[in-house]
């Protein structure tokens, strides 16, 4: 029996040993199955657990593949067979670091995370999740690991730093949040995961600047005008980058004005200066420049030449000439009469010419000016604004119903976004009914806001049947059109779900953990970026949106409103007692 059990031991030392090769006390995942690790085998201390995996535990439902990220609990995977390792569980990992990977797609970044365990309840650590989520997108990642079942973890492990597997195909210069949670998962759960929000990296960043060159584009434009002829100065290209010619296409009244540019570098090799040749006065022309690349970004600008006032003189001597010579002296009086009536009429034209004549200017117009300084979005008043259902629950009583109406009215007054609100619409309330009310405006609006609150959780747990209580109603149909539109691949986006600073992330139903969640006010921002699909960052911009943010949002009448009325929920919910008062499971603080 010796050798075998000295075998034993040292696949133990060798599988100990995966977690402190390279650096000090490191963990990557191992190529090992649940099967593994339901056995107990040494070998499988820090796995990897599938798709494949999960699909052969009976109590997970084969209609959720794992891409689902929904956190299962620990008796998904490890209580059928030790139901004592279920029983307890940990605080959230600490210290989430993102570390940038290389990979051979230029149009996209790999990272890969890594983490340290909490130290609190240690030793009841099965494993982790991790989820990786585009902020306000609807691509979803998830990566399930899992520990050997024989291990015993101290407080001397909460040192070790543990790693996922990389995450690929991520978007360049996007935002992204990565969670960690630790394993098993107790009922309430929202203490026990850690989130990180970052950026992937730019072009220029990850493949370097002559790589990105198509992506560079003239940040500096100056016109300026003398008499009649226009003159334009912009920045050359980074020498790295051996763009040597660049190009101008102005169009205005029907024709267009194209100028091939070569600079001379061995003039200026920052800036350069070209002349814009053949444009008449009185005109409006949208002018363009870029390097004479492939699939180069273009400036645009903005020139308007009116007329000039400089007019070469008119000088009556010279006629009054001609006419004393036509004349004869004969008629003398005759040609001084009709000499002075010809200079009174030309001095009367001129003046009037004069008046109605503007002074020579240039307008630029280029919207990155001052990259530093934010960009500002202006709404379009022609184009249909986007239609939002905003479901909330009323169980939080009226300082919580304040917020919800305030903030409807903030969103139709200053965010271009028309409102449906139940409040606002009673009398086809009372001619539907409530339930028929909100399925036709869920198939017919764009985007459904679900208010999360402790009201929403309290209709899951009240003993009432679904069609009895409209908000759990609500809450099981987007729930399932959540689940269904993941499971054929289509967008998410038109679901999303908002917390108040007096409300919590856990106040958030199980069933809307897909959706896109945000934070107001803070996120407001972002909250019109995903109502109106606009960018609020790209390459070298930040772009501001006028009167929304967190601390702007307020000088409105209507944000002002809504900021009294948050303040006053908050109070009152500030008075009552927490849920964590009436919670059997301890928290460790």
């Amino acid at each position: 029996m010796r050798p075998p059990m000295l075998i034993l031991h040292l696949l133990l030392l060798v599988s100990l040993s995966l977690c402190a090769h390279g650096e000090q006390m490191s963990c990557r995942p191992q190529n090992c199955t649940l099967e593994c690790i339901r056995r107990g085998d040494p070998r499988c201390e820090y796995c990897r657990i599938s798709a494949d995996d999960v699909q052969i535990s009976p109590s997970i439902p084969s209609s959720s593949p794992f891409g689902s990220c929904v956190p299962w609990p620990c008796h998904s995977f490890l209580g059928e067979e030790t139901p004592e390792v279920c029983k307890h569980y940990v605080h959230a990992p600490r210290n989430i670091q993102i570390e940038f990977e290389a990979n051979e797609e230029p149009t996209y970044d790999a990272i890969t995370v890594s983490w340290n365990p909490s130290l609190y309840g240690i030793a009841f650590l099965r494993g982790f999740q991790v989820t990786l989520q585009a902020l306000g997108g609807s691509q979803v990642l998830c990566q399930l690991f899992l520990l050997g079942t024989n291990l015993s973890l101290t407080p001397a492990h909460a040192q070790r730093v543990y790693h996922s597997d990389p995450f690929t195909h991520l978007s360049l210069d996007s935002e992204y949040v990565v969670t960690v949670m630790a394993l098993p998962v107790p009922e309430q759960w929202d203490q026990f995961y850690q989130r990180k929000l970052f950026f992937t990296r730019t072009c220029p960043e990850k493949n370097g600047l002559e790589e990105c060159k198509k992506d560079w584009y003239p940040r500096y434009v100056e016109v300026h005008q003398e008499n009649r002829d226009v003159y334009v100065t912009f920045n050359l290209a980074p020498e790295n980058f051996k763009v040597h010619q660049y190009f101008s296409s102005c169009f205005g009244g029907g024709l267009r004005n194209y100028t091939s540019i070569k600079p001379d570098f061995s003039v200026n090799k920052t800036h350069h200066t070209y002349r814009l040749q053949n444009l008449r006065a009185g005109t409006n022309y949208t002018c363009e420049i870029a390097a004479d690349v492939v699939d180069a970004v273009r400036k645009t600008f903005i020139v308007v030449i009116k007329h000039s006032s400089e007019e070469p003189p008119t000088s009556h001597f010279t006629e009054s000439s001609s006419l004393m010579v036509l004349l004869s002296v004969g008629i003398l009086l005759t040609a001084t009469a009709v000499l002075t009536f010809i200079v009174v009429y030309k001095n009367r034209l001129k003046k009037k010419t004069v008046q109605t004549k503007m002074r020579p200017e240039i307008i630029e117009h280029y919207y990155d000016k001052k990259l530093d300084e934010g960009q500002c979005v202006l709404l379009d008043r022609t184009a249909r604004p986007p239609r939002l259902l905003i479901c909330y629950s009323s169980n939080d009583g009226p300082a919580h119903v304040k917020v919800v109406l305030q903030l409807a009215v903030f969103l139709q007054k200053h965010m271009a976004t028309q409102v449906h609100l139940d409040l606002w619409e009673a009398l086809s309330i009372m001619e539907e009914g409530s339930m028929g009310w909100h399925c036709r405006r869920l198939n017919k609006c764009d985007f459904v806001l679900v208010i999360c609150s402790q009201g929403l959780l309290q209709n899951q747990s009240e003993d009432e049947e679904p069609l009895e209580n409209t908000a759990l109603a609500i809450v099981s149909m987007i729930g399932e059109e959540l689940c269904q539109a993941k499971a054929l691949g289509r967008d998410l986006s038109k679901y999303m779900v908002a917390t108040f600073e007096y409300s919590q992330e856990s106040d958030i139903p199980a069933a809307l953990r897909l959706a896109s969640r945000y934070t107001l006010t803070k996120d407001l921002p972002l909250l019109f970026s995903h109502l109106h699909g606009v960018a609020l960052q790209k390459p070298g911009v930040y772009l501001q949106v006028e009167n929304i943010s967190e601390s702007g949002y307020c000088k409105l009448p209507a944000g002002a409103a809504l900021q009294l009325a948050i303040q006053k929920a908050t109070a009152r919910f500030s008075d009552e007692p927490t849920d964590e008062e009436h919670v059997g499971i301890p928290i460790i603080s």
